[in-house]
């Protein structure tokens, strides 16, 4: 059974639904280039690392300019593997799972800190962008795994019926996109072989998503996130 999301319990190689959503459900992306920037933050910190070498670059002080080591940006491609999300107007939803028991931790405050600062800046705006700490339920069961995808990329209906234009991984679930980054192989393997047998009489993870007639959010319960409005 699912951990209550407001008691978050770490384990390695845990899987877990993780959201947050804008302070006092505030917009968060309010244009296409703060989507934009958002997953450009994830391809950094989940894609592995182009070059291992030292990179010098130039830098500027007192009117003279030196040869430094450039700051690369934190990486945890070893650590996380995004399996789903949606981003939505006024929150996000992640299906991640963690290698190490801290993972989750070092990867949502420097991803949630960094937009906070791109967002503030752009916006000329201070003060904190999401509502408190992400909230991040463990799951345990295979059902749920699959439930939570489904919840997960079904959430764009609120705002579009385009579920594959919206912001979500749900166009390289169904072959459509092959983002370098996500990783959707452990959710679709349950249905190229019959792993899941409640789920046997559907043939597609697409039929299982917008043809399922179960509310997946009625048998997830508290892993999901209440008033998102």
């Amino acid at each position: 059974m699912p951990s209550k999301n407001s008691i978050k319990v770490y384990v390695k190689d845990g899987f877990y639904h993780i959201y947050n959503r804008g302070v006092e459900k505030r917009i968060i992306f309010k244009d296409v280039q703060d989507y934009k920037v958002f997953l450009n933050y994830l391809k950094e910190y989940l894609s592995p690392p182009a070059d291992t070498k030292i990179l010098l670059t130039d830098f500027t002080l007192q009117g003279l300019t030196f040869k430094g080591v450039a700051r690369r940006p934190k990486n945890y491609s070893t650590e996380i593997e995004l399996l789903a999300y949606c981003l939505m107007p006024n929150h996000i939803h992640f299906l991640v799972k963690q290698n190490n028991k801290d993972s989750i931790k070092r990867f949502m405050h420097s991803l949630s800190t960094r937009y906070s600062m791109y967002f503030n800046k752009k916006y000329v705006r201070v003060g904190p962008l999401f509502q408190g700490k992400y909230k991040a339920s463990l799951i345990t069961e295979d059902s749920y795994l699959l439930h939570l995808s489904r919840y997960i990329h079904l959430n764009p209906l609120e705002y579009t019926k385009n579920l594959v234009k919206a912001y979500s991984s749900y166009s390289d679930f169904l072959a459509l996109r092959k983002t370098k980054w996500l990783r959707p192989d452990f959710i679709l393997s349950f249905f190229n072989k019959e792993t899941a047998p409640i789920f046997k009489k559907i043939n597609s993870y697409r039929n299982f998503v917008e043809a399922y007639t179960q509310d997946s959010k009625e048998i997830l319960g508290n892993l999901t996130l209440e008033d998102e409005s």
